[in-house]
């Protein structure tokens, strides 16, 4: 039983479809419109782990500057915004690469239902580390 030969340009095409629509979910991901819809911003990846009555949320935030991140709890979540800008030695240089975020972020972690208070905002080893208790009404 003879396999029938794939035209190479066919397998190709088909590869290249791939990736082009793996880098738009990517870019997706990192580059969306602000809730107002005027400015491009960012998402940060996030890390929630539950510690008995507490939440602990890991923020990756490199090149963030301490007191710099902006922390809201509001109805049904947790908020964070701030600014990434290029380090000042970059201003110098030519780009070769680009691949951190860099400009505006706002980050919109759910939360699940109950009223929250912030106990502990640090941030940590380019991470912001955020401690929320859940608080009776």
């Amino acid at each position: 039983m003879a396999t029938k030969q794939r035209d190479p340009s066919e397998w190709m095409w088909e590869r290249a479809s791939e990736l082009l629509e793996r880098a738009d979910r990517v870019q997706r991901r990192f580059f969306r419109l602000s809730q107002g819809g005027v400015r491009a911003c960012w998402e940060p990846p996030v890390d929630v782990v539950a510690m008995g009555d507490d939440l602990v949320v890991l923020v990756a935030l490199p090149g963030v500057e301490p007191g710099r991140a902006e922390v809201e709890i509001e109805a049904g979540g947790l908020v964070v915004r701030a600014h990434r800008a290029l380090p000042d030695a970059f201003a110098q240089g030519a780009v070769r690469r680009l691949e951190i975020p860099q400009g505006l972020f706002e980050r919109r972690i759910a939360l699940p239902a109950g009223n929250y208070e912030l106990v502990e905002n640090s941030l940590r080893d380019g991470c912001l580390v955020l401690r929320i208790r859940r608080v009776e009404a």
